[in-house]
């Protein structure tokens, strides 16, 4: 649109100073003789711009004229342009957007905070996605996002956490949740709050039917309820086990929730440093929802042995002899 092609030169012009038509004329993707039109457009409407030809000439703004962002702080500029490093608006396709607000912002930024939000911006990188994560299946958020914005209910086809075939619900969304990377739906089945993971939708279409959320209940207040519901579920497995320290680092990053508590040494105390190589062993606490989950501690081969209880040792030898049988049977001859 004109009226928005206006203002990107207005903030080009306020940020760069004088700008040669031709450079306007590229980032706006038009071209030079529109670009001259924009000008005398704004002039007509009081702007003081005016255009100097020759070698180094180009269009600018008569010193001294600019709008501004009053009271803004350098912390404040520095929280604006990290955000952007977030990486929830390339899911949400605001990618463009996002790039568009930050140019119009720091047009507006008082000179003094400029340099401290542009080094922000190419210092602090924030990458959502966890180590040896592996990649992350596509995810279509844009039904989703649209029933959201427009209050509509949703009809969606759904895959559960081990199961291969989809179901189909009617939910009522109260909003999308970005944790760690991956995508939740937040929403009311029957009433109830339920959490969908958007890379299990098989398929989401909006109905006529306006969303019935539950009266003065908000995102937030779901989410938290939703997340203590995850994160609170108790553990039906203690399992303690002993690792070389030289292993302790790694698993230390793989294991991650399933841990109750810091490592300790053979002697009783806590480890101090997990990182450092020796060929002693640490003693380390894991929970896990079901027995069978303590087969995740073979990745560690002979680096790992469980010591406790008797029954998640006797899952961890079952499942090493199947594996060693695995490899015998599909061993090359001699």
């Amino acid at each position: 649109m004109k009226a928005d092609r206006l203002l990107s030169i207005l903030l080009l012009l306020q940020t760069r100073g004088r700008v040669p038509a031709g450079e306007l004329a590229a980032r706006l993707e038009v071209s030079t003789r529109t670009v001259h039109r924009d000008i005398e457009s704004l002039s007509a409407a009081g702007v003081p711009v005016y255009a100097e030809r020759g070698r180094h000439g180009g269009i600018a703004l008569l010193p001294g004229f600019r709008t501004d962002v009053t009271g803004m702080t350098t912390d404040e500029a520095r929280a604006l342009f990290i955000l952007a490093a977030q990486g929830a608006h390339t899911a949400l396709g605001l990618d463009e957007a996002l790039g568009s607000a930050l140019r119009k912002v720091m047009a507006a930024l008082p000179a003094p905070h400029r340099p401290a939000a542009e080094l922000a911006g190419s210092r602090i990188l924030v990458d959502p996605d966890k180590w040896m994560s592996g990649p992350r299946p596509a995810v279509d958020l844009d039904e989703l996002q649209t029933a959201v914005f427009t209050d509509r209910r949703l009809r969606i086809r759904y895959r559960h956490s081990g199961e291969t075939r989809l179901r189909t619900y009617t939910v009522d969304p109260y909003g999308l949740v970005a944790k760690a990377g991956t995508w939740y739906l937040v929403a009311d089945r029957r009433g109830r709050p339920q959490l969908f993971r958007a890379d299990r939708v098989g398929s989401a279409a909006l109905t006529d039917a306006p969303v019935r959320r539950r009266e003065g209940v908000e995102l937030a207040a779901v989410w938290q309820q939703l997340r203590r519901q995850v994160e609170d579920r108790p553990a039906e497995v203690r399992v303690t086990a002993r690792i070389r320290r030289d292993r302790l680092d790694l698993a230390v990053r793989i294991l991650g929730g399933a841990l109750t508590g810091p490592p300790r040494t053979g002697d009783g105390t806590e480890s101090p440093d997990v990182g450092s190589p020796g060929d002693g062993w640490a003693v380390i606490e894991l929970a896990y929802p079901v027995l069978g989950a303590v087969r995740q501690l073979l990745q560690f081969g002979d680096s790992l042995e469980v010591l406790d209880p008797p029954a998640a040792r006797r899952v961890m030898a079952e499942a090493a002899a199947a594996l060693t049988a695995v490899y015998a049977a599909n061993a090359p001859s001699a």
